[in-house]
């Protein structure tokens, strides 16, 4: 009910003055909302992960090490909310939801005992200031990349949303654990921060270490640590959520157990199989640095990208450039609608194409039948990659308007649609 008198508060109050006043609106509804929860940040520990890249993952694998101590733990990241051990799917569209929402996760997660909460807290959460009035225990600095520029105004912009959370979180009152990522350019900037507790980490912290496509294999404080994630973008995660759980020490073996048993992160490297035989893979990859993470974790093979249009309205910089990254790295291309938003779909599309210049992509909007379509381009050991959405429930249309939607459910109704044809065509 309260949600609904300041919704329509807000739709009271002119635009100019809303705007003029919209840092002291979000402030103040921060402090309202911890203060009708009771603040309960205070009765739990609570562990941010920030950075552009890395954060659902980090989260589900600090959760999964944690649990494995012992712990009982709460979850909220762009793939699900989790408290002890009940979860739900993330269906919200927003990796860090409302301020009101987090307060009253928060309560929840205290009353269920928890003992640790492990949250994404984004730059546009940041905006509007959903990480205010939250007492933080620690926070996991994973990397900086260039996104949200145009909600930010700039690169520099964007990279002082993400210092404001390091800065909430510096300046708690619990007295602060700051585990970041030194191979990072901007990792001097987060470290400088009056931390009570700094914890590095880097991948030569798991040297000497092995990629493959089936996971990955590394050294730990002399202990050899294999995973079934796999690329160097996730040793890099599990070595954030080593460095946090030795913080709270927890012991190398009991992490090691963790790892060895976690064996897949929903939307991100999800490998479908239903018996096919070529690899699909449905990822998040949404920037222009993971999707050519994502294409060189399969280089050898034969690869077949399904990839959209990065979002109608927002980033519009990344799209000449992940089409360019696609044509390189990819043997066949197929362009499909994503997130339009407000804007048109097939112009988004087109303008990927005209940035490829030696191949020429195939453009099918309808993105059901672009996944139908690549896998009627594979052949035995290729790689079908469809990136962009990851755990996206939703197709975000004109006004805010949504279909629902599944990348991973899609692509195994269409793959047991071919499977049930092959099998059907032997009899």
């Amino acid at each position: 009910m309260l949600d609904s008198i300041l919704y329509f508060t807000r739709k009271l109050i002119p635009g100019p003055v809303f705007r003029f006043f919209q840092p002291a609106y979000h402030s103040f509804l921060a402090f309202l909302s911890a203060l009708w929860y009771r603040f309960p940040s205070r009765h739990i520990k609570v562990i941010a992960v920030t950075g552009t890249k890395g954060k659902s993952s980090t989260t589900e694998i600090v959760n999964a090490i944690l649990e494995e101590a012992g712990y009982k733990t709460a979850l909220s990241n762009t793939i699900r909310f989790k408290i002890g051990t009940k979860s739900r799917e993330n269906l919200y569209k927003m990796s860090m939801p409302g301020r009101f929402f987090i307060q009253r996760f928060l309560r929840r997660a205290v009353q269920a005992g928890c003992q640790y909460v492990i949250m994404e807290a984004t730059s546009q959460g940041a905006l509007f200031k959903r990480h205010a009035f939250i007492s933080f225990d620690a926070l996991i600095f994973t990397n900086i990349a260039p996104e949200h520029i145009e909600a930010h105004g700039s690169f520099e912009n964007y990279v002082q949303a993400k210092l404001s959370i390091a800065k909430a979180v510096a300046n708690s009152s619990k007295g602060a654990i700051f585990v970041g990522n030194t191979d990072d350019v901007q990792y001097p900037r987060f470290a400088a921060l009056p931390w009570k507790v700094i914890r590095p980490y880097s991948l030569s912290d798991g040297k000497p270490y092995n990629i493959f496509r089936e996971g990955l294999a590394f050294t730990y404080e002399g202990n050899l640590i294999r995973s079934p994630l796999s690329g160097e973008f996730n040793l890099a995660n599990i070595l954030a959520a080593i460095t946090f759980a030795r913080t709270q020490d927890v012991s190398v073996d009991m992490c090691q157990k963790a790892i060895e048993n976690f064996s897949m992160i929903p939307g991100r490297v999800q490998k479908i199989d239903e018996g096919q035989d070529f690899t699909v893979v449905v990822d998040y990859a949404h920037t222009p640095d993971s999707l050519q993470k994502l294409y060189d974790l399969y280089r050898g093979t034969r690869k077949i990208a399904v990839l959209g249009n990065t979002g109608g309205g927002r980033d519009t910089w990344k799209r000449d450039e992940m089409a360019r990254i696609a044509e390189t790295e990819c043997d066949e291309i197929i362009l499909t609608n994503e997130d339009p938003y407000d804007d048109d779909p097939m112009k988004i599309v087109t303008d990927m194409a005209g940035a490829m210049k030696e191949k020429k992509p195939h453009i099918v909007m309808d993105r059901r039948e672009a996944i139908r379509f690549a896998f009627s381009l594979a052949r035995p050991g290729d790689s079908v990659l469809i990136t962009g959405k990851g755990t996206d429930p939703y197709i975000m249309g004109p006004d805010n308007s949504r279909i629902p939607w599944s990348d991973a459910e899609v692509t195994r109704e269409e793959l047991r649609r071919l499977t049930t044809s092959y099998d059907s065509a032997t009899v």
